[in-house]
């Protein structure tokens, strides 16, 4: 049916029943549109006193339609089920399963090799939803092929942190400015506004701190010249040393005792700029565009404070 301008947020009726609640059209089509079914609304309103979300699996998989994979992991002809690539080392599934393992069922639902399973009458879902649904405290029943034995976990389904952050309501931007070159970390929201790949949304973190550094801008000057194509790019060194997140590059800057200050960029780029130089170069840039700090201020290291704001802030 078709969803006019302005109904989003209204009921969808089939018959004499509320069946869920008018989202977005499909802006290529006619007369298709999404709801948020009743499921889903129930489950944000037990959850809504509390923090609301959902429940995740936290994993990489592919399916197993292939004849020769299912041989391969050792599954028998009445055996479904979808081959696990990657797990979130966050996550509780990571202290269970394993990379190879072959996720047959979830609480005793056979998962299809297509990934799907069985709902309502003659229709199929993604197995995420049987997960999806629980609350973020409650266990699911992971039943795994490994090595051609079977094994049962009983697995959290809370969801962790992504290394690129969905949402970004209600908080100041992180940032630091150094030598006019703008550094923030990556959200989803920056990739929509952006030309950046949503390859990195697949991407899972190392470590519970990790985040993923790019250069959101250059702020023109004769000290960054040349390097203005550099834009949306990830940085991944400081001096050699791997970034870990946004705060922990802001430190390597703020310590660095080398002539030069050299960040290494994906795509094997390069930027390198005069430490002392850029500096100087930091406080024009603040003076001249009237911005009040080179650090956003929950990146400042307290007991640092009066040096930062001696080389930052002396532009304010």
């Amino acid at each position: 049916a078709a969803i006019n301008s302005g109904n989003s947020g209204g009921p969808v009726i089939m018959g004499d029943r509320v069946v869920g609640v008018a989202f977005e059209s499909l802006f290529w089509s006619d007369g298709i549109g999404y709801i948020i079914p009743t499921t889903v609304v129930k489950h944000f309103l037990n959850g809504v006193e509390q923090h609301v979300s959902f429940g995740s699996v936290n994993l990489s998989y592919q399916t197993m339609e292939n004849a020769q994979i299912r041989e391969y992991y050792k599954m028998s002809d009445e055996m479904t089920g979808i081959l696990i690539n990657e797990i979130n080392p966050l996550s509780d599934a990571h202290k269970f399963l394993k990379k190879d393992d072959v996720i047959l069922a979830i609480d005793g639902v056979s998962i299809g090799n297509d990934s799907k399973v069985h709902f309502r009458k003659q229709e199929t879902i993604t197995f995420k939803h049987l997960v999806s649904m629980k609350k973020p405290c409650e266990t699911a029943l992971v039943k795994v092929l490994r090595e051609g034995k079977e094994h049962e976990f009983n697995i959290s389904v809370k969801p962790v942190q992504p290394l690129v952050p969905t949402q970004h309501f209600d908080k100041h931007r992180s940032y630091c400015i150094y030598g006019g070159v703008v550094l923030v970390a990556l959200t989803k929201p920056y990739i929509d506004s952006s030309y950046i790949s949503e390859s990195f949304l697949g991407k899972m973190p190392k470590k519970a701190v990790e985040q993923i550094v790019i250069i959101s801008q250059i702020l023109e000057d004769d000290i960054n010249a040349d390097y203005e194509g550099f834009e949306d790019l990830q940085v991944k060194k400081v001096n050699g040393v791997e970034v870990d997140n946004l705060k922990h590059l802001c430190q390597l800057i703020e310590e660095c005792c080398t002539r030069f200050l050299r960040l290494d960029l994906e795509n094997e780029k390069v930027l390198v700029l005069n430490n002392k130089s850029a500096e100087k170069a930091t406080s024009r840039i603040l003076k001249d565009l009237k911005i009040p700090s080179a650090m956003s201020e929950d990146l400042r290291p307290k007991q640092l404070n009066r040096g930062l704001k001696k080389r930052f802030n002396s532009g304010h």
